[in-house]
């Protein structure tokens, strides 16, 4: 399948790569931290920049794990069979810290011409080495930093990746940072051929993973991608959550029964994720530590209600990755079904509660559209956009715009009606106006809008209504 999206993520490398060919800064080499979840396409990008550049490159991808001198033996070789010009120096080499490995890479890229050059999983190279960090900051500010070269640290454990670029770390303020994020809605509907409706199923069931989305044939409908990819205990749809979890997390950890109880079972609040964590065994300090660690690993997401008056305390969580949504609600659970060869009862599973589940998985998805969107000529003053509940949840409000966090001023409230035929009811928008007196900040002045699935709504009460059509635009 040809190479789609990421012309943003190519066009910001290919700026840094024309900056080190001007030769114009106190440092001839530039360095990225490049992070992204796994299976998120960093190593597919990289490879199409480099092929696209045309430059003398090396790849190396560290193991997890892996014995350290192993490791550095294996990073040598890699050098010595790379398109550098001085790679047979790495020949035979066996470098016994990272100051010689990363010394030996120096030596065999070019003086005056620019290269490139990858080390895949950074943090799991530098893991295994105490001090591993310093050793890399002080061969860039010797050595490396001293050739035309476009030094990229990949790596999948976004937390670590922010660390080795923290302001205590040794490589502070010595490379660019870039966020490699899933495929966006845009992307997948480029992919598929699919209409702005359907592009959105198929962002939300692939999660915007490469390799799953490219399984997704030209105009496929959403029930024929899950047969096809239910039928094989192989596929990407059904592999890619495992593995995602698998680097991270392993099966003894807590967060696992914690990903399990929000993005299996819908839990939201921290009470009812407590519940249903084996009937409340775990204790709350544990609860508490594991939230805490899957936020920082941005796997899970804590919302708060969006008005005038904060409310902290009324958190909601949810599954923030967007390649374990789906997963954890309909795949996962389908393992055992698809190892049997019953892809039928995979899909029924599906087919019973998709709806009520997209409803919901939809809305993360909507506020994030109109955040791109906003503000606007119509919208001046709406920066953020979220949701607002109450401590019972009743009633819900889908969409509140507002100036900051917590709101100085709210400039409009709004429901999310996803359904692809037909419009928004007369009904649904009484009961919009009705529930949105609840809102802190509300006035009788404070527009309404509403996203809806199918049709633009004509109702004189709503000042502006979306579609998915309007929406997907935000990522053009």
């Amino acid at each position: 399948m040809p190479f789609v999206g990421r012309q943003r993520e190519l066009a910001e490398l290919r700026l840094l790569l024309e900056t080190i060919r001007r030769g114009q800064r106190a440092d001839r080499g530039i360095a990225v931290l490049l992070r992204g979840r796994r299976r998120v396409g960093k190593s597919r990008l990289v490879t199409e920049f480099i092929a696209r550049s045309g430059l003398p490159s090396v790849y190396f991808q560290a193991a997890r794990g892996s014995e350290f001198s192993l490791e550095l033996s294996e990073f040598a070789d890699t050098i010595a069979s790379s398109s550098l010009p001085g790679a047979a120096l790495a020949a035979g080499n066996r470098p016994t810290s990272l100051t010689a490995a990363l010394t030996l890479l120096a030596a065999a890229l070019p003086d005056e011409s620019p290269a490139i050059a990858v080390i895949d999983e950074a943090p799991w190279l530098l893991e295994g080495i105490a001090g591993g960090a310093g050793e890399l900051q002080r061969v860039w500010d010797r050595t490396l930093a001293t050739k035309p070269v476009l030094l990229l640290l990949l790596g999948s454990d976004l937390a670590m990746m922010e660390s080795l670029g923290s302001p205590d770390q040794p490589f502070h303020g010595r490379a660019t940072e870039m966020v490699l994020d899933a495929l966006t809605p845009h992307d997948v509907a480029s992919m598929t051929g699919l209409d702005a409706f359907d592009a959105f199923d198929a962002f939300l069931i692939t999660g915007g993973l490469p390799l799953v989305a490219q399984e997704w044939e030209h105009g496929m409908s959403r029930d024929d991608f899950l047969r096809e990819s239910f039928t094989r205990s192989t596929s990407a749809l059904v592999v890619s959550g495992a593995r995602v979890l698998d680097s991270e997390f392993p099966e003894t950890a807590y967060s696992r029964a914690v990903l399990a109880a929000i993005g299996g079972r819908g839990e939201r609040t921290f009470s009812g994720i407590h519940a249903a964590i084996a009937g409340g065994s775990m204790s709350h300090t544990t609860l508490t530590a594991s939230l805490r660690t899957l936020a920082t690993k941005r796997v899970v997401a804590a919302d708060e209600p969006l008005s005038t008056k904060p409310a902290t305390k009324d958190r909601r969580w949810r599954i923030a990755d967007p390649a374990l949504r789906f997963w954890l609600a309909f795949v996962e659970p389908a393992l055992g079904e698809v190892d049997r060869a019953r892809p039928d009862l995979a899909i029924a599973r599906v087919n019973r509660s998709y709806e009520s589940w997209r409803g919901r998985a939809i809305e993360p998805v909507v506020r994030s559209a109109l955040t791109r969107l906003l503000p606007d000529d119509q919208w001046r003053d709406v920066e953020h956009v979220g949701g607002w509940w109450p401590r019972n949840n009743n009633p819900e409000i889908d969409l509140v715009g507002a100036d900051r966090i917590p709101a100085n001023h709210v400039g409009f409230v709004g429901a999310i009606k996803w359904r692809k035929a037909g419009s928004v009811t007369t009904a649904e928008i009484t009961q919009l106006a009705a529930d949105a007196l609840h809102v802190p900040g509300f006035t009788e002045a404070t527009p309404l809008v509403v996203v809806s699935g199918g049709r633009h709504v004509t109702d004189r009460r709503i000042r502006q209504s979306w579609t998915p059509t309007d929406l997907i635009q935000a990522w053009r």
